[in-house]
């Protein structure tokens, strides 16, 4: 293969993509630094008895609700992968893959309108041995109810990559459920169990808007919530800082441990075709994986089911009138579009660097600027949103408004953490694409835009819609920035939502929650159709 030239174009716009990331992320620390510098008297007496109990139940809350998503999980994706005939197994998959596209704050909702005082449920569950919605009861459910899906899937790619010659030998030797279990599953399972822990305990330690809308006071605050209570309401910076080091701290520990485990840190599961399976279910045990997967389709779905429900409820008519409605998501649409620009621009400015990179140095030893462009991307995943969003809080209220800025920092916010996905979607079509065509576009001297458009476009085309639908998903449904900068004059539907909410309006927050889920769940459809169709 020809190599890549010392002045290719795409290792300009590698370095240029990370100048962009080192910006946003040292911004932060910049902010958080000079802030911490200032006042170091009042850094040091934030370590008190409430930082302590809000560090405390960060991890509590993360340490039960990965146990109470991971361990059903086990036994949701057994009992598919045990059935791979099952009545609506298809759509039962495509439906455990919409969680992963339902913004927090609409989940929530759903929630709230299951279990909440005046839920379907409320009756059922009664005031006695129900402790309510609202607290550590209310961020269990909302955490299984987004994990257990994600961990279903990622259990059910494992098992789907057990030889089938092992199927078939433990068929010929007559083997029954448990003893293929316990010699042919749990092999498997056990060795994606810390990978898959760990991702999951990572999506709930660095959780935002379900806590802010389900916490339900001091009493069940994250280090992230806490961090937006001390600049939004008790303006403390010294507080906030602290908070600030001590998130980043536990979330860098988290992904360098994801990291030795290979956890599949983007959330994302291609689940292979079903193998042959050689191995027939009995009459109980086809019962008792029927009953777990009804168990777990009804608790993933009730929450979906109840956000339509009370949508449909809502005056729909009057709130598509609102100017206030209509400008927030004016306001959503255009920031989402930006900030898909921007993360599909960013992530294939990485993988085209990295490839030529990777050209360049042939068998020799990987460049500190090829891993740089290699795994930047991924860094984005130690600092959480709101921390990013706190350490440029605290820089701008220096030099300008803050709030003036609310639609700068919401698109490159949500773009850097929108860029692991893109990448993950585009990557391998732009290796296989180089590998095709990177020897004739050297003969030819076809580089730079000429190149993108008239070569690499046809083979990026599906992938690059799949990140730009994906990256405008995530956008759409984010609160954790928009929350910190947002204001009356710059209103996104999250943000809205979350207003609407805050004042005891109902059935507007019902309304627009309809809204935002559909927008955003068309989108993440969108995203994995086009994505199916390029990977068959």
């Amino acid at each position: 293969m020809v190599p890549a030239r010392s002045t290719d174009s795409r290792v300009t716009a590698g370095i240029v993509a990370l100048a962009a990331i080192a910006l946003l992320i040292g911004g932060a620390f910049a902010g958080l630094i000079l802030e911490g510098a200032r006042d170091l008297s009042g850094a040091a007496s934030a370590f008190d008895p409430y930082l302590l109990r809000v560090a405390r139940f960060t991890l509590w809350q993360a340490a039960l609700s990965t146990l109470l998503s991971v361990v059903p999980a086990l036994f949701v994706a057994r009992a598919l992968s045990r059935h791979p005939r099952f009545p609506g197994r298809g759509l039962i998959l495509q439906l455990f893959a919409l969680p992963l596209a339902l913004p927090a704050i609409v989940a929530a909702l759903g929630i709230l309108a299951l279990y909440g005082n005046a839920g379907y449920f409320a009756g059922m569950l009664g005031s006695e041995n129900w402790p309510g919605i609202y607290g550590l009861s209310g961020i269990l459910i909302a955490h299984v109810f987004f994990n257990l899906p994600l961990a279903t899937r990622l259990f059910l790619e494992v098992l789907g990559t057990v030889p089938a010659n092992q199927w078939r030998l433990a068929s010929q030797l007559g083997m029954g459920a448990k003893p293929a279990f316990r010699l042919i599953e749990w092999p498997a399972l056990r060795a994606a169990l810390p990978g898959i822990a760990g991702l999951v305990f990572m999506l709930c330690i660095t959780s935002f808007t379900i806590v802010l809308t389900l916490g339900g006071g001091p009493a069940a605050t994250t280090l992230e919530v806490a961090i937006y209570q001390a600049l939004r309401f008790d303006f403390d910076p010294a507080r906030a800082v602290t908070l600030t080091f001590l998130q980043i701290a536990l979330t860098f520990v988290v992904v360098l441990a994801l990291m030795r485990l290979g956890a599949n840190t983007a959330g994302d599961a291609n689940l292979p075709v079903a193998p042959r399976r050689y191995l027939s279910a009995g009459t109980a045990e086809t019962a008792l994986n029927a009953t777990l997967i009804g168990l777990a389709l009804l608790f993933v779905a009730g929450p979906m089911a109840a956000t339509l429900a009370a949508g449909l409820g809502a005056d729909l008519g009057r709130l598509a009138g609102e100017a206030a409605v209509r400008q927030a998501t004016l306001t959503s649409v255009v920031l989402a579009l930006l900030s898909a620009v921007l993360a599909v621009a960013l992530s294939l400015s990485l993988i085209m660097a990295r490839r030529a990179l990777a050209l360049m140095r042939g068998a020799g030893p990987r460049t500190l600027l090829e891993h740089a462009a290699d795994t930047g991307a991924g860094f984005v995943l130690v600092v959480p949103p709101i921390v990013v969003g706190a350490g440029w809080f605290l820089l701008l209220r220096r030099v300008s408004d803050v709030f003036a800025v609310a639609p700068v920092m919401v698109v490159a916010v949500n773009a850097v953490m929108a860029m692991p996905f893109a990448i993950r979607a585009v990557r391998p079509a732009y290796d296989a694409a180089s590998e095709r065509h990177e020897r004739l576009c050297a003969q030819l001297g076809i580089s730079g835009w000429s190149r993108l458009i008239r070569v690499d476009w046809p083979s990026l085309r599906r992938p690059l819609a799949t990140a730009f639908a994906f990256a405008m998903a995530l956008s759409l449904g984010d609160l954790g920035v928009i929350a910190l900068f947002g204001s009356d004059s710059v209103q996104t539907l999250p943000y809205l939502l979350l207003a609407r909410m805050g004042s005891y309006r109902t059935a507007d927050a019902a309304g627009l929650a309809l809204l935002l889920g559909m927008v955003c769940l068309a989108l993440v459809l969108v995203a994995d159709r086009l994505g199916r169709g390029e990977r068959a």
